[in-house]
């Protein structure tokens, strides 16, 4: 149910972010980010056959892409004043890439040596996972609007902290 709710999700907030505004809204390519994390995490798990190791070049192929993509953004941005573009700082653009250029290592090594074994396979099946899920969460509890819309003020929230008066006034 994880594997397909966060599929589900991802790609719907591409189309969404590309509905509302094209190839430049930053959730466009978000949600393939954590769709790419979702599958590549399952594919690690799962039985190897023809149908994994095509789904795993395209992943592969993917993680460059998006690395090379982000990496040229965060270039662009450092002309940008403030080193920002709709809030989102050139470090976390860079953060992004360096993330997906090790994905990019790992699934290069998956294709030339085959699925790892044991807890090497479990490690790699969680990091992409949890990943994937850090990306979606972060995207939603990015815009406090759309939190305040669909969490009422009675629950609990992870952006908030016990032990400062800073966290529990933002609500």
């Amino acid at each position: 149910m994880f594997v397909y709710a966060l599929l589900t999700m991802g790609i719907s907030a591409s189309i969404l972010a590309f509905d509302k505004s094209g190839f430049t809204h930053p959730n466009f390519l978000g949600g393939f980010m954590a769709a790419y994390f979702v599958i590549a995490a399952l594919t690690t798990v799962r039985a190897a056959s023809v149908w994994s190791r095509r789904l795993d070049v395209a992943a592969a192929v993917f993680a460059l892409s998006y690395a090379i993509l982000v990496f040229a953004g965060g270039v662009r941005l450092m002309g940008q004043p403030h080193f920002m573009v709709n809030g989102v700082p050139t470090a976390m653009l860079f953060f992004l890439a360096t993330i997906f250029a090790l994905a990019f290592v790992g699934d290069l090594r998956i294709i030339r040596f085959g699925a790892p074994r044991e807890a090497a396979k479990l490690r790699r099946h969680l990091w992409r996972m949890c990943f994937g899920l850090f990306s979606a969460a972060g995207s939603f509890f990015s815009i406090r609007e759309r939190v305040a819309k669909i969490l009422p003020r009675a629950v609990p929230l992870p952006l908030q902290c016990v032990c400062c008066r800073y966290c529990s006034s933002f609500w």
